[in-house]
């Protein structure tokens, strides 16, 4: 699951940003950067495709065909643990993991098939739509939903998309870390964004973590390929008495005990934030 080039610059980024305690600032050294009129563009282009049913949905099965190719290569590297979880779970909800890698979804759509046999909806950040090459068709094809920081869209756009999607008992993968950090192990602290949503909605939420294990096998030259346990948490539900802004507060913080725990367990250490270049799953010693 090695996408882009070499990854040297962004794990000089994860350790300088952990030195400033900035355990959710962007390391990706490529990523677009959109002039407000090009934002503007991208997001307009994403829903006016949706208005020609049939275009979008040619385009829309190429997606999903790219992406059950490339989960048919990863799926062998991928085991779920804690499905009886969510067993009482079964009309919709959000889900949470740690955010990894461009394709780490492929972990929660497994997941997803497995207990729902249903296609996973996912919140991007809105310039990865302007995104290169086959990531960045995937990002406009494959059940995404741009969320842009603007008040105004997030209101008037985002909400309803969302709850449109819930109000049909999809699930939805929001990652509370907000940016990627790169085949690193470790939970960040999670914004309430994903809890506000859930609470509003009165949906659950799924809680994941994601454990990366090395193997012995080269991916390229500074990595070697990894596999992954989706370890599946208890589910967290906003309390009905509480305001959507408390249920947000509480939620998350139980979501990253939660995802703490299962680090601590799954790698037999306690979780702390002095970086080590074995936080980064699959690289190669020098």
């Amino acid at each position: 699951m090695i996408i882009g080039g070499s990854k040297k610059d962004v794990i000089k980024n994860i350790k300088k940003n952990i030195e400033d305690n900035e355990l959710n600032k962007k390391v990706e050294v490529n990523d677009p950067v959109l002039s407000d009129e090009e934002l503007d563009n991208v997001l307009n282009n994403f829903y006016q495709i949706r208005k020609n049913k049939l275009k979008y949905y040619l385009k829309s099965r190429l997606a999903f065909k790219m992406v059950k190719s490339v989960g048919k290569k990863l799926d062998k590297s991928i085991v779920i643990e804690g499905i009886e979880n969510i067993k009482d779970i079964n009309n919709g909800a959000i889900i949470t993991s740690n955010h990894f890698n461009p394709l780490d979804n492929l972990t929660i759509r497994k997941l997803i098939k497995e207990r729902y046999k249903k296609n996973l909806y996912i919140v991007i950040q809105d310039t990865n739509l302007a995104m290169p090459g086959e990531v960045g068709y995937l990002m406009n094809y494959l059940n995404t939903i741009p969320l842009c920081k603007r008040p105004n869209y997030i209101i008037n756009t985002f909400k309803p998309e969302l709850q449109k999607i819930l109000n049909k008992n999809n699930y939805v993968l929001i990652y509370p870390e907000e940016e990627m950090w790169f085949n690193y192990r470790k939970p960040r602290p999670c914004k309430r964004g994903a809890y506000q949503f859930a609470a509003e909605a009165n949906k659950p939420i799924i809680s994941c973590f994601v454990e990366m294990i090395d193997t012995d096998i080269s991916d390229n030259d500074e990595f070697n390929q990894v596999n992954y346990i989706v370890h599946v948490l208890k589910p967290i539900y906003p309390d009905l008495s509480k305001s959507v802004r408390e249920n947000s507060k509480i939620m998350a913080e139980i979501d990253y005990k939660q995802k703490k725990e299962a680090y601590e367990k799954a790698y037999h250490k306690k979780l702390d934030y002095k970086f080590t270049k074995s936080d980064i799953a699959g690289l190669k010693k020098d």
